[in-house]
């Protein structure tokens, strides 16, 4: 085994949050900083706090909201069954009036009795 392929490893490396917690784990480098740690994670706190440098949640929300519009305004396959049920009913129904109710001047002479 080789001596001296090893980084340095310190016990006490200080770890620096954006949010401003710090705190001491082991490390190979004596100093770390982080965007995100666990007092400032949505995981861990339950609120909408992040640090976005570019805009990637405001768009992903923006999205999402628009896609609810959209999704509010379609009508669902239960909706449209419905209607076509209607629209077949009422086909038949002009059909079967149709066929019982000869047409006006039904003759063969084209309506020219006398």
């Amino acid at each position: 085994m080789k001596n001296d392929i090893h980084p340095k490893y310190y016990p006490d490396a200080k770890v620096i949050c954006a949010c401003g917690n710090s705190f001491t784990v082991g490390s190979t480098q004596p100093e770390i900083h982080i965007e995100i740690c666990s007092l400032c994670h949505p995981f861990y706190t339950g609120k909408q706090k992040l640090v976005d440098t570019a805009r990637r949640v405001e768009k992903f929300q923006a999205r999402l909201a628009q896609k609810e519009e959209v999704s509010a305004s379609r009508k669902g396959k239960k909706v449209k069954k419905a209607k076509a049920q209607i629209r077949k009913k009422q086909a038949r129904k002009i059909k079967a009036e149709k066929e019982n109710n000869p047409a006006k001047g039904g003759s063969a002479s084209g309506g020219k009795e006398k």
